[in-house]
């Protein structure tokens, strides 16, 4: 994931001033020292770098601060404000036309992934209920059109193309159609070069001059690092661009893009692609990334994607069977269909509180295990998921070999509902109205699935 390493320097430091308890101005400055050397090892731009470290510090040595019983935690908890601020402070939204259709205009250097991320947003805007359209204004990039067709079939989201006529005359009649069959967004894939020239800075501005876009996004690659920042300082000149989608954020990248393009640009990142499917798309928001920044993980975007994702009334029968002890081998499976929907592993437990890279390194993450886990599952009858109690040698033999797997990988996985049926029977030993609390807590559909890292190769119990 970005800023894993920016990440780990950052609470290295804090960790360091927690263990001095009382703080002095010497001690604040030697730590924005490291904390400035760590924002430029991770690509952030060298002013944007030294404005936050002077801002935190002169905040930092005030006589608020410094008398306070915590003070470490005071100038982590200035750091966290001034991250915030740094992106952007609040999160950015689209500007829908008080008229529509809005039309979205996207730009971007080739490469960058803009046809995607087209596809992509079209795809979130679909489920709040809006009518998109998809047009293909690149008409030089070999297969662009093409491409864009897959990306609408996918996304179950219409696309609208002429060839290779020209892109003005594309966009005017995308719009005339939208009117016509009341699509009320309007999203142009415009053309990209692989550098800034004037030829292609040309044709967007005749494009937003003949459609007047309610928002000109530039996709730009975080992985391109202080690269991506001048691309956007240079589009932001030329285009006045509305905001900015970040790509790749899911990838190794150093996170200084992140940092730097709000205060270099003026202009806030709307959205970040977190993956190579349409649906991983995220709206951005500068306090739940700053907070994944210190390591306090990002709760609130793990909740609201598992209220998106899951089946809450699949999450909520589950549940209940759970709180009577009546869970079994069928509810194990339909609970990994369930947890597979929201993404990988790494993605899902890497926003939790203090779950960094190097952890998830050390857990030994295995993506493949819930597959092995489920083929275990379904090479067992249809008696014998309902009845764990029926589990002989030969049946586990037989199991195993059905499935591809160990009978040592069979036990443990019988061995781990035990476990669980066994948590669920000593909390349903208590009041009714407490056991009715704890079925509240949690995920929606996780339904209190132990993470004991059940053995190498293996995390999660799975």
């Amino acid at each position: 994931m970005a800023f894993d390493s920016l990440s780990e320097k950052i609470t290295g430091v804090f960790k360091r001033l927690k263990n001095k308890g009382k703080l002095t101005e010497g001690d604040v400055k030697t730590a924005m020292r490291e904390v400035r050397l760590a924002l430029l090892e991770a690509d952030v731009n060298y002013k944007v770098a030294k404005d936050f470290t002077n801002k935190i510090t002169e905040r930092a040595v005030g006589e608020s601060v410094m008398e306070s019983l915590t003070p470490a935690q005071m100038v982590i908890k200035i750091v966290n404000e001034e991250l915030v601020a740094l992106m952007g402070g609040d999160s950015a939204r689209i500007e829908f036309a008080s008229k529509p259709p809005t039309v979205i205009m996207m730009c971007g250097l080739q490469g960058s992934g803009k046809t995607t991320h087209s596809g992509k947003l079209a795809k979130m805007l679909k489920a709040k209920n809006h009518r998109p359209l998809l047009v293909a204004c690149d008409i030089y990039r070999p297969a662009a059109i093409e491409q864009l067709k897959v990306v609408g079939k996918t996304a179950e989201v219409p696309v609208f193309e002429m060839g290779k006529e020209d892109p003005v005359k594309i966009a005017q009649a995308a719009i005339r159609q939208a009117k016509d069959y009341g699509n009320d967004i309007v999203i142009l894939d415009t053309a990209g070069r692989l550098h800034i020239d004037e030829e292609l800075m040309g044709e967007l501005s005749r494009v937003k001059e003949a459609v007047n876009p309610s928002e000109i996004l530039l996709v730009i690659d975080s992985m391109t690092g202080q690269d991506a920042v001048n691309v956007a300082k240079s589009f932001n000149e030329l285009l006045d661009i509305t905001g900015v989608i970040l790509t790749k954020l899911d990838g190794d990248t150093r996170g200084g893009a992140a940092l730097s393009v709000k205060a270099v640009t003026g202009k806030p990142i709307k959205f970040a692609g977190t993956g190579e499917k349409l649906s991983d798309l995220e709206v951005f928001h500068p306090d739940r990334m700053a907070s994944r920044i210190l390591g306090m993980g990002d709760m609130l975007t793990l909740i609201e994607e598992a209220e998106e994702k899951l089946d809450q009334k699949k999450a909520e029968e589950l549940a209940d069977k759970m709180m009577r002890n009546k869970m079994d081998f069928n509810d194990l499976l339909a609970q990994f269909e369930q947890l597979q929907k929201m993404g990988p592993l790494k993605g899902i437990l890497s926003k939790l509180p203090g779950m960094n890279q190097q952890k998830l390194e050390e857990a030994n993450i295995e993506e493949r295990q819930i597959d092995w886990t489920k083929a275990i599952i379904l090479s067992m009858t249809p008696e014998e998921r309902e009845k764990p109690s029926l589990m002989n040698p030969s049946r586990k033999r037989r199991i195993a070999a059905g499935s591809g797997r160990s009978v040592e990988e069979v036990n443990r996985l019988i061995k781990q509902l035990e476990q669980m049926q066994k948590l669920m029977k000593q909390m349903t030993g208590k009041s009714g109205t407490k056991a009715k609390k704890r079925r509240k807590g949690g995920l929606p559909g996780l339904g209190g699935m132990p993470f004991d890292g059940g053995g190498t190769g293996s995390f999660g119990g799975f």
